[in-house]
């Protein structure tokens, strides 16, 4: 018998703490299952682990409504319409909602703002039958607050923790293995088996890393694919929303419900997708594939993707490197060329970092122009459309309020906000034309584009979030997927945690990606679940 996942009927029996979202489609479908079954499952776990045990933290506020949501679906099973019916979601507190729920991006100075609207892919979820079950710690304004911020820290929500490492060093309560940032909140929910998915965001990495850190699936998709109104902003250029989940299979069934073209956000409108993400998910997908290696030990000074790894990154590697071709696929060892690395001339600015407890304290730090001129920007339009229940209309009300209660909200500082406060906000500056121009033409045409086509590639595979700065500023598409297992951080030992494995490629090229990542996962089978969080 077929289930709405269209897979073989599975075991009744569900694990929580480790269930694809597919499984509990499937359960919900065959009626073991309620929607207020599994809410309140989920609600436990995060009181057990989030709230109690290791404190997590990656849960910053719970939906008041969502027993109430769930309990309406009790009586519907998930359908080609609503394929998400009674399925728990998170979403990350930089997505608004237009519920009871706060949408603060971590911030102090946005405590209790509301928004006038759901950000559309709360819509888009809510039709599909997603319960929305609350929302994720994250880093404070998704990492562009303050140099130096740990990945995971907000002012609002407190430190989200690693569920492989946990622990905190010194005084400060940093962790000895951040999270990732910034959708670190999404990540470990979902990793700690306290939702069933999540949502995400990134700019540059923060859907890769924090997948990359928590051993989850993500797609960072092109720009443009999943539309990005209501989502509080860093820059248009680069920002998109993304599923976590802890399969490819379940990253494709979102990617079907989230990938829609909307008039709020005009950029979808080039959109290119499949009728179904799902489709052709083959274990002989890499069968003839070409992958590109950015590695080439003969030019190792330029070799800045795989050259400097540690040992046991590189031995992780060299063993993906060949379960690769033990699958088929054709290998291509090649440098990028330099100038593809992150970006190129003109793409910089010296922000002096005044963070107090960062090492590099007093010294400039290199911020992309492109994002702190979007900011601005973008931040004052979210305010003035979105925003409701607070009287912060700028971002230079969140630097007042920041300043006035500095004791609480300024922990790390907010050296980011202070420099693109100095943009005029409207971007009629050239420097920021050119930085754009200079970063298309770095890191997308002299880039990933001629990169993929002098070798002929179907993709490029980094370790971890290595690649994600390239693939941003080129606006094109990411998958990453569990790749294994390392341990230390910073000289210190650690519990093992876990490393993804990153598929890249041109613009609109996530079922290729999907396919590619979906076969390295059913022959590795790589995810295991974070120790410590059983059942209850």
């Amino acid at each position: 018998m077929k289930t709405p996942t269209g897979r073989a009927a599975a075991s009744p029996e569900l694990r929580l703490e480790d269930a694809p979202m597919s499984d509990i489609i499937d359960a919900l479908a065959s009626g073991h299952v309620t929607a207020t079954a599994l809410t309140r499952a989920y609600l436990a776990r995060i009181a057990a682990y989030d709230r109690g045990g290791p404190a997590l933290n990656s849960v910053r506020a719970l939906n008041p409504d969502a027993l109430t949501i769930a309990g309406k679906l009790d009586g519907t099973k998930p359908s080609a319409k609503q394929p998400l019916a009674g399925v728990p979601i998170l979403v990350k507190d930089n997505i608004a909602t237009s519920d009871k729920q706060p949408t603060t991006a971590g911030s102090l100075a946005l405590e209790g703002a509301r928004a006038r609207r759901d950000a559309t892919v709360v819509r888009l979820l809510r039709n599909a039958g997603a319960v929305i079950l609350g929302k994720a710690n994250l880093t404070e304004f998704a990492n562009i607050l303050a140099v130096d911020m740990p990945s995971g820290y907000s002012s609002l929500g407190g430190q989200v923790k690693n569920p492989y490492v946990p622990a905190l060093m010194g005084d400060h309560g940093i962790p000895i293995v951040d999270p990732g940032g910034s959708s670190s909140g999404s990540a470990v929910a979902v990793a700690a088996g306290l939702c069933a998915a999540s949502i995400g965001t990134e700019t540059s990495g923060s859907l890769l890393h924090p997948a990359s850190r928590n051993g989850l699936v993500t797609v960072k998709p092109t720009v443009g694919l999943i539309s990005r109104a209501g989502i509080v902003p860093i820059s248009h250029s680069q920002d998109t929303a993304g599923p976590m989940t802890r399969t490819v299979r379940d990253a494709a069934m979102l990617l079907n419900v989230l990938a829609a073209k909307d008039p709020r956000d005009p950029v979808t409108e080039r959109q290119r997708r499949p009728a179904d993400y799902t489709a052709d998910l083959a274990r002989d997908a890499l069968k003839g594939a070409r992958i590109g290696v950015p590695s080439d030990p003969a030019d190792p000074l330029n070799d800045c993707y795989y050259g400097k790894m540690p040992p046991d990154r590189t031995k992780l590697m060299a063993e993906v490197f060949k379960v690769l071709e033990d699958l088929g696929a054709v290998i291509v060892r090649a440098n990028m060329p330099t100038r593809g690395w992150i970006a190129g001339p003109g793409t910089g600015m010296a922000v002096l970092n005044r963070n107090p407890l960062s090492s590099n304290k007093g010294n400039p730090t290199g911020s992309p122009i492109v994002f702190l001129y979007e900011l601005k920007y973008g931040l004052n339009l979210y305010l003035k459309d979105w925003a409701a229940n607070t009287d912060i209309r700028t971002m230079a009300d969140i630097i007042a309020f920041n300043t006035a209660n500095a004791s609480k909200a300024l922990r790390f500082g907010q050296d980011l906000f202070l420099a693109s406060d100095l943009t005029k906000g409207d971007l009629s500056e050239r420097e920021y034309k050119s930085a754009r121009a200079m970063d298309l033409l770095a890191a997308r045409t002299h880039g990933m584009d001629t990169y993929m086509t002098e070798h002929k590639l179907d993709a490029i595979l980094f370790p971890g979030a290595t690649g994600a700065a390239i693939a941003a500023k080129a606006g094109y598409p990411s998958v990453m997927v569990p790749g294994g297992f390392v341990s230390g951080a910073d000289g210190k030992d650690t519990p093992d945690y876990p490393l993804g494995v990153t598929f890249a490629g041109k613009a609109w090229s996530e079922h290729k990606l999907l396919r590619l990542a979906y076969a390295y996962e059913q022959a590795t089978n790589m995810r295991k679940p974070p120790p410590g969080l059983p059942a209850l």
